[in-house]
């Protein structure tokens, strides 16, 4: 097994890119509606009303939406808020955190060195680690010795401050979350995120899926 865990299921529904043309699934993209004063809106949770147009969670591709893609899918003018993709990132990250939050909360999470290596090592109470998420500004050291078990998922797009929020603490370097229907929405907004921050394109280059 490898620190990278990886990971090819490719399953739930799919979306088309309106700037790359390429379908491949919701998880890596984000979805746009235009608003009421034909403003370019980011539809982080899914559920605002309108059509939704898709983009590749990516700062190029979504910079490339912005200089006209947007009023192409939308077949009308509209107006693209300035420091969108900025904002687009705000709000995914707080997602995330929110939703490791939840887990944490529900005892599907914790934090800390030794007690992230115990559920490595010997799986938490209940069922299996889904997720390994260490913070982007923690001791690359200190990050490497965990390891993302077989068919679980790593992430190191959050800083510690961010996870810090996530788990009630002022910082936090080292989490794992367990198997269950939170853990995969934490992996569905994470994947967007880390192609939004673009860390060495997701993590550093002994953290990538392998």
């Amino acid at each position: 097994m490898t620190r990278g865990g990886k990971h090819t299921e490719q399953d739930g529904p799919e979306r088309r890119c309106i700037v790359t043309g390429e379908v491949q699934p919701k998880a890596g993209l984000i979805r746009f509606v235009v608003g009421p004063e034909n403003q370019v809106v980011p539809d982080i949770l899914g559920k605002l009303p309108g059509r939704g147009m898709w983009v590749t969670s990516n700062r190029a591709v979504l910079d490339k939406a912005g200089k006209g893609q947007f009023a192409r899918s939308a077949k009308a003018n509209v107006t693209v808020p300035e420091g969108l993709i900025d904002e687009v990132e705000k709000q995914l990250a707080r997602r995330v955190v929110d939703l490791i939050a939840m887990a944490r909360k529900a005892g599907l999470a914790v934090c800390g060195f030794e007690k992230v290596k115990a559920w490595l090592a010997n799986g938490p109470p209940r069922g299996r680690v889904r997720v390994l998420v260490q913070a982007s500004d923690g001791s690359e050291r200190g990050k490497t010795k965990l390891w993302t078990p077989e068919g679980a998922r790593y992430f190191g797009c959050l800083t510690a401050q961010e996870l810090g929020l996530a788990f009630g603490r002022q910082s936090v370097i080292h989490g794992a979350l367990a198997s269950g229907g939170l853990s995969d929405r934490v992996v569905e907004e994470a994947t967007k995120l880390r192609g939004l921050r673009e860390i060495d394109g997701g993590d550093t280059p002994a953290m990538k899926d392998t």
